[in-house]
């Protein structure tokens, strides 16, 4: 079974849910936190020290109530993240994409990750705030250029799972043809609060995974990996044709559909296209500043990813949205 870590500033922590006593039968378990007895300090140092972590695991010890902790990201940086571009079927359609998708890569500065409590600040000079869940997978081994991935290698390379939310500030985004930009803001890559560490059966159940997104309790993405183009042993052999990765590095593995941002109708982008770019994207964000679902100041983002048995569950993100001009 996966053990589900997570990281405060005093160091690392087993999570462990608490059973209730008769009393309180029927309500959601407490969940409980044990620290871990290691020096490491990085998430790749962790990962590295897997006896530890299971040591704290099997600890009798009452444990501290994890809504006491201030939980950070538990991917630490500097490392390298990386990211899959439309790469569920469901989000291939919101993109008025046909036919086969390429499979694409791009990168994500990692001065972006944030913890997954931290509130995502909108730069002042940004319209169109998106929002993306998506499953990371934490590297545990060096992938080298070269290498190919199966099915059954996965458990060689990944040491465990997240969940991101890959936010976006689509009116860079689409005007610049720019994603290392608009996805790299400070705070554009909300992470945790879990780092699922898995046992090689769990990869098993890696399709049973369910992605949900809620904004101020509107739920606006739910799909499973099942949704998914390409997967991620396929996804770690394209990368290691260009892309070395190393033990703690983070890949983002695309969203499903449900995001603010959808294509134009067909009619609508025939037209779009005999305009001047200035003036095309002009009519476009006219049109999209009628759209409800892009981020404001005061929305709230809710993120999960889990198995309907809850033998992998990546727990809760809560990001609070707010402006930078607000930020104090």
């Amino acid at each position: 079974m996966s053990i589900n870590v997570l990281r405060t500033a005093d160091g690392w922590w087993v999570v462990r849910p608490q059973a209730l006593d008769s009393a309180r039968a029927g309500e959601t378990p407490i969940h409980r936190a044990v620290p871990v007895d290691t020096e490491a300090i990085t998430t790749a140092e962790l990962i590295a020290d897997r006896d530890a972590v299971r040591e704290a695991a099997r600890s009798t010890e009452a444990g501290t109530p994890v809504a006491d902790l201030a939980v950070l990201s538990p991917v630490t940086t500097p490392c390298r993240v990386v990211a899959q571009m439309v790469n569920y079927r469901s989000h291939a359609r919101d993109s008025g994409f046909t036919g086969d998708i390429p499979p694409a890569f791009f990168r994500k500065a990692s001065g972006s990750v944030s913890g997954p409590g931290d509130t995502v600040v909108r730069p002042s000079h940004v319209k169109f705030l998106d929002y993306e869940v998506e499953l990371g997978l934490v590297m545990g081994a060096t992938l080298p250029i070269g290498t190919t991935v199966d099915e059954r290698d996965l458990p060689s390379y990944v040491a465990g799972l997240v969940v991101t939310n890959d936010v976006s500030a689509r009116d860079v985004q689409l005007t610049k043809t720019q994603f290392y930009e608009s996805k790299s803001y400070p705070t554009f890559t909300p992470t945790g609060p879990y780092l699922a560490l898995l046992e090689p059966e769990d990869f098993a159940h890696l399709l049973d995974l369910r992605l949900k997104l809620s904004v101020n309790g509107e739920l606006r993405q739910d799909r499973t990996l099942a949704d998914m183009i390409v997967r991620p042993a396929q996804a770690l052999t394209l990368l290691a044709r260009f892309q070395t990765l190393d033990p703690g590095d983070l890949l983002l593995t695309g969203t499903p559909g449900g995001t603010a941002l959808k294509a134009p109708p067909k009619p609508v982008e025939k037209i779009g296209a005999l305009l001047p770019p200035a003036m095309k994207w002009k009519a476009f964000f006219t049109s999209q500043a009628k759209n409800p679902h892009y981020l404001h100041a005061g929305d709230v983002i809710t993120a999960t990813i889990a198995t309907p048995d809850g033998r992998i569950d990546l727990g809760e993100q809560r990001t609070p949205v707010t402006d930078a001009k607000e930020r104090t």
